[in-house]
Protein backbone atom coordinates (compact mmCIF):
# COMPACT_ATOMS: atom_id res chain seq x y z
CA UNK A 1 0.00 0.00 0.00
CA UNK A 2 1.35 3.78 -1.00
CA UNK A 3 1.98 6.55 1.53
CA UNK A 4 -0.85 8.29 0.28
CA UNK A 5 -2.85 5.23 0.80
CA UNK A 6 -1.99 4.52 4.66
CA UNK A 7 -2.15 8.20 5.52
CA UNK A 8 -6.00 8.09 3.76
CA UNK A 9 -6.85 5.45 6.10
CA UNK A 10 -5.77 6.23 8.73
CA UNK A 11 -7.60 10.06 8.88
CA UNK A 12 -10.80 7.80 7.71
CA UNK A 13 -10.47 4.87 10.24
CA UNK A 14 -9.69 7.50 13.56
CA UNK A 15 -11.57 10.37 11.80
CA UNK A 16 -8.71 13.00 12.34
CA UNK A 17 -10.55 15.14 9.71
CA UNK A 18 -8.96 18.46 10.80
CA UNK A 19 -5.20 16.54 9.89
CA UNK A 20 -5.84 17.19 5.98
CA UNK A 21 -5.67 20.79 5.34
CA UNK A 22 -2.36 20.33 7.15
CA UNK A 23 -1.52 17.33 4.94
CA UNK A 24 -2.51 18.95 2.00
CA UNK A 25 -1.03 22.31 2.82
CA UNK A 26 2.73 20.10 3.21
CA UNK A 27 2.35 18.39 -0.12
CA UNK A 28 1.50 21.41 -1.66
CA UNK A 29 4.60 23.44 -0.17
CA UNK A 30 7.04 20.13 -0.51
CA UNK A 31 5.83 20.21 -4.74
CA UNK A 32 6.25 23.77 -4.96
CA UNK A 33 10.12 23.19 -3.55
CA UNK A 34 10.92 20.73 -5.68
CA UNK A 35 9.37 22.17 -8.28
CA UNK A 36 10.99 25.58 -8.10
CA UNK A 37 14.85 24.13 -7.43
CA UNK A 38 16.30 24.31 -10.98
CA UNK A 39 13.82 26.09 -12.45
CA UNK A 40 13.26 29.91 -14.17
CA UNK A 41 10.61 30.16 -11.93
CA UNK A 42 13.15 30.19 -8.63
CA UNK A 43 13.46 33.92 -8.34
CA UNK A 44 9.79 34.51 -8.50
CA UNK A 45 9.28 32.25 -5.60
CA UNK A 46 11.92 34.00 -3.29
CA UNK A 47 10.50 37.02 -3.65
CA UNK A 48 7.07 35.37 -2.16
CA UNK A 49 9.05 34.68 1.14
Amino acid sequence: MSRAGLIWGFLRTRKKWWLTPIVVFMVLLSLLIVLSEGSAVAPFIYALF
